[in-house]
């Protein structure tokens, strides 16, 4: 393996094994100091485990990792020493304040109780949770738990943050609250490595993404470049009478001489075309049709495409995980 001082994690052929299932199964990562890499897959695809290894909370089974040129075994105590770990359940205590919370981590980290305090009230502000800190986290929404776990995570700054699955759950808003933070937190120079199965959240974060399936790395770039690798366009459609979809998707689908999606919007449809000329054949037929359209887009597929195209299969469509990685 080649080292390089601008990268934070290599990993070649990293395997974990748990009885009969190679949840790892030769994975290969090179991740970019200073930038959010997304581990994109659904659950069950080796993301959790991936990240317990290089984190050296799981010994591998096979290959290597490096943590900023440190080796993920034999170098445990380096590399534990520049991470911080945020997993997809919180990690703080429910019959505890807020700010108790992240008083106790900074004096089990070294902190004085006066630093350990104004750590504390820093990072409740930052994070939105002064008005909340004197609260039990057990009266916490999921959003303002999430927010804590990640402060929590971070009471020393460290260099590289994996952050597993961090808006599980959440809703919207509290989704994109802690999109700020992640973006944040690289501005000031924390490398992220962030797995997610929701295809909106690496596409809005990354800047290089992997996509991970049944223990394996099935394809690696930029958002543009993974859109790029399917080869084809992506038409949307939208209707003004949701009545008119059937026969919508059937004129469609003849115009197109491809499937044709039917959306979660019941007045959208779509289809990936290889042809863009075709397009406005399409239209035309649905004009002659009686079938109005209000809307329509033409331009590269989503990520959602993309992990379809390359895996047969949609990213929220994976297997749970496994009970051996789970109890791992």
């Amino acid at each position: 393996m080649n080292s390089s001082v601008d990268l934070a994690i290599e990993t070649s052929g990293l395997v974990k094994i748990f009885g009969a299932n190679r949840a790892v199964d030769g994975v290969d990562l090179a991740v970019p100091a200073g930038t959010v890499y997304g581990f994109l897959g659904p659950n069950g695809a080796g993301k959790t485990t991936t990240i317990r290894m290089l984190a050296t909370l799981l010994r591998p089974d096979g290959g290597a990792g490096r943590v900023f040129g440190h080796d993920i075994v034999r170098e445990a105590d380096a590399v534990r020493a520049r991470v911080g770990l945020t997993g997809q359940y919180a990690s703080v205590d429910d019959e505890l304040t807020g700010r108790e919370n992240l008083l106790m981590l900074a004096r089990l980290l070294g902190f004085g109780w006066g630093p350990a305090g104004r750590r504390a009230d820093e990072l409740l502000a930052a994070f939105g949770l002064t008005e909340a800190a004197g609260r039990l986290v057990k009266t916490y929404s999921g959003g303002m738990r999430r927010r804590l776990d990640i402060a929590a995570s971070i009471v020393v700054t460290p260099d590289l943050l994996f952050l597993d699955e961090p808006t599980t759950g959440l809703d919207p808003r509290s989704r994109n609250q802690v999109w700020d933070i992640v973006r944040a937190l690289v501005a000031s120079g924390t490398t992220v490595l962030l797995t997610t199965q929701y295809l909106e959240e690496a596409d809005q974060l990354a800047d290089r993404i992997a996509v991970i399936d049944h223990g394996r790395v099935i394809a690696e770039g930029t958002s543009g470049e993974l859109k790029a690798s399917v080869g084809a366009g992506a038409v949307r459609v939208r209707l003004r009478e949701a009545e008119q979809r059937s026969a919508a998707e059937l004129v469609l689908t003849e115009a197109l001489g491809v499937p044709v999606v039917l959306e979660a919007d019941p007045l959208a449809l779509s289809a990936r075309v290889a042809d863009p000329a075709r397009v406005a054949t399409a239209l035309a037929e649905l004009t002659r049709a009686g079938l109005a359209v209000t809307d329509f887009s033409l331009g590269q597929p989503s990520l959602d495409e993309v992990f379809l195209a390359l895996t047969g299969h949609r990213a929220e469509d994976g297997a749970q995980e496994s009970t051996e990685e789970v109890a791992a």
